[in-house]
């Protein structure tokens, strides 16, 4: 008895096949472009200008030069570092023109961990995104991203929100890779002191 094959799900384009389709006249392959990185554009875009309405103005502007440079796009890299790299650049042109504060740091937080700080020094750990969820310290890591030098800032959700690599990042920001890593250490030891003046780190009896 022959057994029926279960008929497999369609697999998804790829972005490259995406790119492709789009230059050959198929607009709603652009939109699905759109679709897939709008939100992870703008969750960037956001923290780095601190204005929603500012960040969705960028985000369109930077959809739009995409579209109209698509065939610039190189295949060889991933289309989330292009998209990246041309809202960077929208949003610094922004913020060249219009100098943007950044939020004050509450002081008022919640009580948790103790050794958050020493996480976010500790270089060897890519990913701590699982212990502020286990903490519910999101907030106070929030508050702490607000005030960072936006530089810091910048490569930090990159490297953390978006995982891209040194190289990637470097790629984004136009950043010398060497200057990369010292953002992501220096971007650390910011956040690390604002988590313990605002509570979260250990503390010492007289």
């Amino acid at each position: 008895m022959s057994q029926r094959q279960v008929p497999s799900a369609p697999q998804e384009p790829s972005d490259a096949r995406l790119v492709e389709l789009t230059l050959g006249g198929e607009q709603a392959a652009f939109a699905e472009l759109v679709r897939r990185y709008e939100r992870p554009v703008f969750s960037v875009v956001v923290r780095i200008v601190r204005d929603a309405e500012l960040a969705n103005d960028i985000c369109q502007d930077a959809f739009i030069r995409a579209h109209r440079f698509l065939r610039k796009f190189d295949a060889s890299y991933r289309f989330s570092s292009w998209i990246f790299r041309i809202a960077h650049n929208v949003a610094v042109d922004h913020l060249r023109k219009k100098r943007i504060a950044t939020v004050s740091l509450d002081a008022a937080t919640e009580s948790g961990s103790a050794s958050l700080g020493d996480f976010l020094e500790d270089e060897k750990s890519d990913a701590p995104s699982g212990l502020v969820e286990r903490e519910n310290l999101a907030g106070a890591l929030e508050r702490a991203l607000a005030r960072i030098r936006p530089d810091y800032r910048e490569v930090m959700l990159l490297r953390f929100q978006r995982d891209l690599s040194y190289s990637e990042i470097a790629g984004v920001t136009g950043l010398p890779l060497g200057t990369v890593k010292t953002h992501l250490h220096r971007g650390r030891k910011e956040m690390a002191a604002l988590m313990r003046a605002a509570g979260w780190g250990e503390t010492t009896d007289a």
